[in-house]
Order: structure tokens, then sequence, then C-alpha cells
């Protein structure tokens, strides 16, 4: 049996990472990933001469990502990738500072009548905003080396440690779901819904109402979001790092320090970072590699903890070809945007029935009064679409247990094309040109993306926030204790190991699970 220093299982943003700094610090790594690229829900793909993401339609640098890259000298290229916000008849590019006033006059035209209300969330809105501001304002102290950058040390790092403190509790404060932080400034149902509904169910008023600084600090790469893990897999590689995709693992032993590939090879470990689902890896250890009963029953416990818990939405995703120049869309929309074409709200919507016909029209009620997600790569970037055409990419949150459902009746592939064809005529009233110009059209689920990356429910961010619990560090202050386990020498990192999440959590948790390995080394 080969032995490594450290096995990283998943080999999306959160085990790249990890194994690129465990790489560089000279230790014998093996990364695994059961799909046949890296990169998770960061990935591009090529089609008919178009370049799409899979994924991710923009990625956040929260001071993480830029730092991140200067410190491993990886060069890679960004450009800005811009959002605008549509609701009903009017749409907002967003450009910083005076974003949030635009906002504000845009609701104001919106929901007449509601201005009063509407002024007190908007100063939450700020308010929440200046906490990002100070909680990601500087580049992240993890990724400097503190023992020689003593100009960081006294001219930054000092001076916003203590507005960070004091940030820090405030955040954790705002723990109420969003629905209800803002029902306590309106009762128009309808206002609530156009500033909420693009948001996962539950989510805490802290994240959700921070997303005026978060989409400021959106980037893409030349090329498609592929190109950022493509980087880190060409630098873990160059380092040493022994890459295995599409490898799937189907076993571990805890005490023994080995996991099993699909083939029944066994691969030795020092230190173990899962990467991956964190449901899997509880169903995949070996519940008799434990030295006493104690680490026994705790691992248990956990295990029948997570049994009853469910993944985040996920999405459905339509893309479309398009006959039509990149042009058309640059007076209409930014080149990323969340769009609510009817104001009347997500809460007209009652819940599907069971039967098909009541599933249907589910369906179309969920598309007339939803908030799409809409990316245009071409505007980013004129080489991801052939010349004089556009692809379009225009997604919902949509859960996976309607999906499960939908299968066991047996109507999986015309529910796929039903609801495709929904969403591609919503486009098509948002941009009527595009209606004779579609040349090419085809869709994704959330079993896709299970299939694609082995997360629960096909969830994008892990753990749904309408749980019970939340079986995972979740809050600013104790992220440092999000990368262990119960399991001797086993850490994890990615969306499973913290909450919120997103691209800048898996590289901030991938790092700290690489330090906690080489410490343990």
């Amino acid at each position: 049996m080969e032995k490594t220093d450290v096995v990283i299982v998943g080999g999306g943003m959160a085990g790249l990472t990890a194994c690129s700094y465990i790489a560089r610090a000279g230790k014998s790594v093996r990364l695994f990933e059961q799909q046949k690229t890296f990169g998770g829900l960061v990935s591009s793909f090529e089609r008919d001469g178009f370049t799409l993401d899979g994924g991710i339609r923009s990625i956040e640098n929260s001071g993480i990502l830029f730092p991140m890259l200067k410190e491993l000298g990886i060069h890679l290229d960004f450009v800005k990738s811009n959002v605008s916000l549509g609701t009903g008849a009017s749409m907002l590019w967003l450009d910083g500072k005076q974003s949030i006033a635009k906002y504000e006059g845009l609701l104001n035209r919106e929901f007449p009548g509601n201005e009063e209300s509407i002024r007190k969330i908007i100063r939450e809105i700020r308010k929440i905003t200046g906490y990002m501001h100070v909680l990601y304002g500087i580049e992240n102290p993890l990724f400097k080396d503190l023992k020689k950058d003593y100009r960081f040390i006294f001219r930054t790092l000092l001076p916003w440690l203590f507005k960070f403190l004091l940030t820090i509790r405030n955040i954790e404060r705002l723990t109420t779901p969003v629905e209800e932080y803002l029902a306590r400034y309106t009762d128009n149902r309808q206002l609530i819904d156009n500033i909420a509904q693009h948001f996962f169910k539950g989510i805490p008023t802290s994240f959700a109402l921070s997303y005026f600084s978060l989409y400021n600090d959106y980037y893409y790469p030349p090329g498609g979001t592929g190109k950022l893990p493509g980087a880190l897999e060409k630098y873990a590689a160059k380092h040493g790092a022994a890459l295995m995709p599409g490898t799937r693992i189907t076993g571990v032993n805890h005490k023994d320090k080995y996991v099993t590939d699909d083939k029944g090879i066994k691969y030795g470990y020092r230190s173990l970072i899962w990467a991956a689902d964190l449901k899997t890896l509880y169903a995949l250890t070996d519940e008799n590699s434990f030295s006493t009963k104690k680490q026994k029953d705790i691992f248990l416990a956990r295990k029948n903890e997570l049994k009853g818990l469910k993944g985040a939405e996920s999405v459905f995703t339509v893309y479309l070809m398009l006959d039509l120049d990149p042009g058309y869309f640059r007076e209409r929309t930014a080149e990323h945007s969340f769009i609510t074409p009817s104001k009347e709200g997500l809460s007209k919507v009652g819940a599907p029935g069971n039967d098909k016909a009541s599933i249907r029209k589910y369906l179309e009620e969920l598309v007339r009064y939803n908030t799409f997600e809409v990316s245009i790569p071409v505007l980013r970037d004129s080489s991801l679409a052939p010349a004089g055409k556009t692809a379009m990419i225009a997604s919902i949150l949509f859960e996976h247990q309607l999906e499960r459902k939908i299968t066991e009746q047996g109507w999986h592939e015309e529910f796929r094309k039903y609801l495709e064809a929904l969403i591609a005529e919503q486009m098509m009233e948002i941009f009527p040109e595009i209606r004779s110009k579609i040349t090419v059209q085809f869709s994704s689920t959330p079993q896709t993306i299970q299939n694609m990356t082995g997360s629960t429910d096909g969830a994008i961010v892990g753990w749904a926030y309408t749980n019970p619990s939340m079986p995972v560090t979740h809050k600013f202050s104790q992220v440092a204790k999000s990368v262990n386990t119960p399991l001797e020498d086993v850490f994890k990192a990615g969306q499973w190991s913290y909450s919120p999440a997103g691209i800048p959590i898996a590289i901030l948790t991938g790092k700290m699970a690489a330090e906690k390995a080489l410490k343990r080394l």
C-alpha cells in the first residue's frame, strides 16, 4: 500500500487549495476527484464554439482569493464582473458606493407608498454592508507572512483588528432569517420577496443583506471560471502533487489510516483532508476502525445527526445559444444580473402537489414569479463566443427533493424539458429579440450537480438553513474550528465545513486544513 503524507478527497476549490499549499511545503500529497476534471462548481466547458460556465458565474475576492494567488505566486488575470438588478420594469447597474442609494430609488419607483419602510430597510443594508467592508476590507492575514511583513502588521492589521472584533459581534447577532428580519420594517410581502427571494430559504440576515458589498466584489478570469481551478491544478502538479481525477473513493479506514478507491486500491496517509460531501465521509468511514468506544460513539452520534439534514437548494439552469450580436445586451443588462420580472413575488406560489398536473402548475407559477440569475459570458470576454453570437445562462433556485419525487413518478425527462421551455420563454419575455435567435438550448438540474459533485441534494452552498440544526461551524469567530472532525488526523474543508459558504470560504478552509495537516506532520 502506497503511503502519502496527506491524502485529499475532493478536487474542488478547497481541495485544490489544500493540495497546493501542502505540495509547496515539500510534502507528498495525493488529490482524488471523482470527475475527470478538477474544479467542482468552478468549471467551464466548450460547446458549439461557445465557452460556458458550468457552475458559478462570478468569483468573489473577499480579501482571500487574490492574496491566496499572490502568496502562491500564481499569476491569473481577472476582469471586473459587473452586476445589475432588475425589478419589474427597472434595471439598476451596481457601481460601488452609489449602488445602495440607486437601489433605494428603484424600490421607491416599483413600490410607491412604501418609502418609509424602504428607507428603514436601506438603512439596515448600509449598516450590514459596512460590516462586510470591515470583515473583508483587507487582505486576509492567513495569506500574509506575519513574521516578515511588519509594515502590514502595524499599518493595516492592528488598526483593523479592533474594528474586526466589534464587527464580528454585530454580525453574529444578525442570525434571524432575512424574511423575518425584513418583516420588522414592512408588511408588504411583495417588497420583502423582491429583496430576499433570490437567496436561500432561511438565510441569515447578515449574509443576505451583505450582498451590496459582495456584488461589487465580483471578478471573472478571461477564458471562463474554469481558469481558476486550472491554475491551481498546474501549480500543484508542478510542485509534485499526485493528481488523480476520475477516481472515486469508496472507503475510509480511520484506524489504519488509508482510503480505498473504486478499483479496490488502498492509499495510506498520515493526514486526510476531506474536501467532499460531508455525509459521504461518515457513510464511507469503517465503523470498526476506532480504537475506543468513546471515539466510536462520538462518530456515530454525528453520523446520525447528519442523516436527517438536507442540503440547501440547488439550481435549475438553462443554456441558450443565440445567433445574436452581444451588443444587443450591453444596454439592457450587465454581464451578471438578477432579474425579477414580476413584482408579485414567490409568496403567491403555493406548495407543489403530488400529481403531475399540480406539479406542472406549480412549475409555471415558480417561473412566473421567480428571480433569475442571468449570465452572459461574452460580455466579459469576446473570445467566449463565435463572432456575432451570444450565449445566455439563466437559472433559478430549485429543490432536489421535488426533482426526486418527479423521478420516482417516472416523468423526469418530460419535467426537465418542460421547465427548460418555461425558463426559455421567460427569457424571451425579458429580451424579446432572442425569440427567433435561439439555435441551441439545453439544461442542467439539481441531479446534474449531485452527479457531478457528489453533494447531498445537489446543494451548491452546503446545508439548508431550514434544518433544525447546523452540523458545522457557522460563526465567523469560530472559523478556525471549522476544519476539525471527530476523526484523528482527519480534517475537512470546503462548503460543507463552514456556513455561509462560497469560493472564499472554500479557499480559506482549504488553507486552514492544509496548515493543520502540515502541523501534524
